[in-house]
């Protein structure tokens, strides 16, 4: 990342017309700020007011959201690690939520095969979508003024 979308852990990204600022917190990964920004940038089309790492839930705190009026989820995205028993939770307790698992250079069939055992007796009114960014996504969808350009068919993709 060039220096000057980097100021300590401050970095400015921008995509179809909008800017955020994300601080990188000391136990974050670069790779994990990287992933929040880009699922913001692939997403923003369709959910213009996804919001980082707002706390809507008791138990459980999304990458990116985006609420309804009535304050529940229309959009939920995790970047990077998340596990078993949170994914389970997320399928189950928000069913007409868009759901997005974010990875970095990952193979998507182990976690495909995780979630397919958790939707099978699930009935749900919103998807469930698989990311893997490739590892030279940083230097491929991320201009030197932090302008991200980034569409769907640039990352492995599954749709459950």
């Amino acid at each position: 990342m060039s220096r000057d979308l980097q100021l300590r852990r401050k970095w400015t990204f921008r995509a179809h017309g909008q800017q955020i600022v994300l601080i990188k917190k000391a136990y974050e990964s670069d790779t994990h700020v990287l992933m929040k920004a880009l699922v913001w940038a692939l997403f923003l089309p369709q959910y213009p007011n996804l919001a980082i790492e707002v706390a809507i839930d008791n138990r459980y705190k999304p990458d990116l959201v985006q609420m309804n009026p009535n304050k529940t989820p229309v959009f939920w995205g995790e970047a990077g690690r998340v596990g078993q028993r949170k994914m389970q939770t997320l399928v189950q307790r928000y069913r007409a939520t868009h759901l997005v698992f974010a990875k970095w250079n990952q193979n998507l069939r182990p976690i495909h095969q995780m979630i397919q055992k958790a939707i099978k007796s699930v009935r749900r009114a919103a998807p469930i979508e698989l990311i893997a960014f490739p590892a030279d996504s940083q230097e491929r969808f991320i201009n030197g003024d932090g302008t991200i350009q980034i569409t769907i068919k640039d990352v492995a993709h599954i749709r459950c």
